[in-house]
């Protein structure tokens, strides 16, 4: 049976839409563009190409681990996030576009410092900590994870982006090995994209939401607990004026700042695109830091 680019395109869309799987059509040209490495846009523009077997059989083996529940970005093996491809496995959350709200927020704030130095907790693919790098380039990035496999991969990802000289990975449990290795007071910024979804909310996830690692999702009862442990290893490692920058879910925004003990820490929340609570970021009180380069 043959068939062309067009055809295959339609038969997709409409199986993916019959599967109640969200944006069909764009699915459909997602991985059929993947499975013929080339762009969704020269799709249309070859629509009368005859796919060989080998190609139809790629594409419905991309197809069925969609309607399993598969996210697209494990079978893609990749997600784009601030303008750049990140290697994602099973082993880590996938990026979000939502989290560039904190990375514009740390590419801000590690710009007013002369050599700032940044960790990030809970690395994953090293999505943060990566492009924050990428965009800063004289920061100095330590991300660390409870995940050895996660440290491996968003290591892959350092290497990628040419960064790897100045984003260190380091396996700990929040920050318990920086606390150890470093001295205190010492970082300008940290990032942190803990499991914020309370228990409770887990059996009502997406079907491809429940297939990424609970470890990366799961926040005890309220979503907040590892924030409460993370805050004051926060205050230890952090300058007088630093910043700790934490994502969190919608309707978590008071719970998130009452976390933030004054006189030590003023905490402002921030929403995202589509005006959701989505990130908290927290100052630690202090006197000021010298001032960073003036741009001329």
């Amino acid at each position: 049976m043959t068939t062309d680019i067009k055809t295959a395109l339609a038969e997709a869309r409409a199986l993916l839409q019959a599967k109640n799987i969200e944006h069909p059509r764009l699915e459909a040209e997602i991985l059929l563009a993947h499975v013929l490495n080339c762009s969704r846009a020269s799709l249309y523009a070859r629509a009368d190409l005859i796919l060989d077997p080998v190609q139809v059989q790629g594409y419905q083996s991309c197809l069925d681990r969609r309607i399993e529940g598969i996210p697209t970005a494990y079978i893609l093996g990749k997600k784009e996030f601030m303008g750049l491809d990140f290697k994602v496995s099973p082993a880590v959350l996938i990026p979000r576009p939502d989290t560039e709200l904190m990375v514009e927020r740390a590419i801000h704030l590690a710009k007013q410092v002369q050599r700032p130095v940044m960790a990030d907790v809970g690395t994953g693919s090293g999505a943060i900590a990566i492009s924050t790098a990428h965009f800063v380039p004289q920061l100095e990035v330590l991300a660390v994870d409870i995940s050895p496999e996660a440290l491996e991969l968003a290591q892959e990802n350092a290497v990628t982006h040419r960064v790897k000289r100045r984003v260190k990975f380091l396996q700990s449990n929040l920050l318990e090995q920086l606390i150890k290795t470093r001295p205190p007071k010492s970082l300008d910024l940290i990032t942190a994209n803990l499991p914020y979804i309370p228990s409770g909310d887990m059996a009502g996830l997406a079907k491809e939401v429940q297939r990424e690692p609970k470890l990366a999702l799961d926040g005890g009862p309220d979503g907040l607990d590892l924030y409460r442990q993370l805050i004051p290893q926060a205050r230890q490692l952090l300058k007088a004026g630093g910043h700790l920058l934490i994502e969190i879910g919608p309707g978590q925004g008071d719970g998130a700042l009452a976390l933030f003990e004054q006189p030590h820490w003023q905490a402002k929340l921030y929403r995202d695109l589509g005006d959701r609570e989505r990130l908290v970021v927290a100052g630690l009180t202090g006197p000021a830091r010298p001032p960073g380069p003036r741009n001329r």
